[in-house]
């Protein structure tokens, strides 16, 4: 590969979006936006940013879509490195953080390996905002010295699945794309040892006008929060029980924050 064509390269930059709320995302983040050529975004990514991006930006979606053929994470490096080598900027749109469960690191090794430059500019993840936005701290002195993230993609439901017994420890666990496991999570929990009476939250679209907040027990949390849909928060531990007295964000449903520019140009990839 001659310098030449390594010159003439653009640059990709991982942008984390934040929880929702468009106003969240960082102030280079939008910079980014701003400038880009190309907007590579998520299902995650709130499209009111796309308001944010130069009307002559390209916006690629390639989220995925419930019934819908799902993008693979070989065709997102596809387009990625193809629109970089093309010598554009393009922006990686991520929900949250593109580091916490967003695959960036991946993205980042396939832009590696076709020596081009990258930039990460990192997000405010679900796992903070969300507890943050129900009033629920996930550290307090005498009460919670740390806590554990996880993903439920890779919770297991069966009882020889070995992070049970470190989850059941957990001072304050915060579980992130669970909700479609939650009887089996909060069932496994208790069934390695964790008390049926441990204060639990869940958080609906955090950040959003629409968030709601369920809190109930580990016993009996399946139920109170059987209303509640994807994407969702789920937290652990006795902070959980903070929200009812912490809680200060109040939602307003007819304020919509996910509307986008209905006049930009997007490609659906899949």
């Amino acid at each position: 590969m001659s310098i030449q064509s390594l010159t003439s390269y653009g640059k990709v930059y991982l942008v984390g979006a934040g929880p929702g709320d468009p106003d969240l995302i960082t102030v280079k983040g939008s910079e980014v936006l701003q400038k880009a050529d190309v907007i590579v975004y998520d299902r995650l990514a709130n499209p009111a940013l796309l308001s944010k991006t130069s009307e002559k930006s390209e916006h690629i979606y390639v989220g995925k879509r419930p019934d819908k053929p799902s993008v693979s994470q070989e065709q997102i490096n596809q387009i990625l490195t193809t629109k970089a080598k093309e010598g554009k900027i393009v922006a990686r749109l991520k929900g949250g953080d593109s580091f916490v469960f967003g695959r960036g690191g991946e993205e980042c090794e396939a832009l590696r390996a076709e020596h081009i430059p990258f930039e990460v500019i990192p997000g405010i993840s679900s796992a903070l905002a969300a507890p943050a936005f129900a009033g629920i701290p996930l550290t307090q002195r005498k009460v919670a010295r740390s806590f554990t993230v996880v993903t439920g993609h890779t919770i297991h439901n069966t009882d020889t699945f070995a992070g049970w017994n470190y989850y059941v420890h957990a001072d304050t666990l915060v579980i992130l794309m669970g909700m479609g496991r939650l009887p089996q999570i909060a069932e496994q929990l208790i069934g390695h040892g964790r008390s049926a009476d441990t204060p639990v939250a869940v958080i609906e679209k955090a950040t959003y006008q629409s968030q709601r907040v369920k809190t109930a027990t580990l016993g009996n949390i399946a139920d109170e929060a059987k209303e509640l849909s994807p994407p969702g928060t789920i937290v652990i531990g006795e902070l959980a029980a903070k929200s009812k007295q912490l809680a200060w964000f109040t939602p307003n449903s007819e304020i919509d924050t996910s509307v986008t520019n209905s006049n930009r140009r997007t490609q659906v990839v899949g």
